[in-house]
């Protein structure tokens, strides 16, 4: 793995927590920027600019921050997913109560313990992010569920078949073609989107976050 890219992109993708949480009153130059979270694919790479049509149909011109770093996912398997690992689930609650996954992201070691906590996401509507450290490994035996553990508290989230289960894994600029699916994690400026971190797919494998 790419030690500088693993920190820098996890930063990115757990932002929203922070901002999410609540803090001590600050004032307001000191507020962190608005974050966006921008998935679709790839129309245009050039340089410090991505063009990228959104999932909604939109077409963004993104601005690339000095030092961004770049990522891909790569895929893994629910039996992958061990105790003590740490994971990224995004969720949505279930109608026979408890939680199912949507996505599951397998951290790399060197970002384990970073945006630690359950908050809200945005990739469907009602859907949570959960960042946590695997108390139990996925069972069979009431269909596939998995225990997590964050801040002293507990969650179990069902994992249906199907669910895309990834982890991270290294890219170049050479995978941003036109096409190429992509997440960005970024912030809102006035000239539009500001990213330091982009997560693009390749192999045939997508971000699913």
């Amino acid at each position: 793995m790419i030690k500088t890219i693993l920190p820098a992109l996890l930063l990115g993708l757990t932002a929203i927590a922070s901002a999410a949480l609540p803090a001590a009153p600050v004032l307001a130059e000191d507020q962190k920027p608005e974050q966006v979270h921008i998935r679709g694919s790839i129309v245009d790479y050039s340089g410090s600019a991505l063009k990228v049509k959104t999932r909604e149909g939109e077409t963004v011109d993104v601005t690339l921050a000095d030092g961004w770093k770049l990522a891909s996912v790569a895929n893994a398997a629910v039996t992958d997913i061990k105790p003590g690992d740490f994971v990224g689930i995004a969720s949505l609650p279930s109608a026979g109560g408890g939680d199912g996954a949507l996505e599951v992201l397998i951290f790399p070691p060197a970002m384990k313990g970073a945006g630690e906590g359950s908050y809200g996401w945005d990739l469907k509507p009602n859907s949570s992010m959960t960042n946590a450290t695997v108390a139990d490994a996925v069972k069979g035996v009431d269909g596939r569920t998995v225990t997590v553990s964050y801040h002293g508290k507990e969650k179990k989230i069902a994992i249906p078949a199907g669910t895309p289960v990834v982890t991270i894994a290294p890219a170049t600029n050479d995978d941003l073609v036109p096409g190429a699916v992509v997440f960005i994690p970024a912030e809102k400026a006035a000239s539009g989107p500001l990213a330091h971190q982009v997560l693009v797919g390749k192999n045939g494998v997508v971000p699913p976050m």
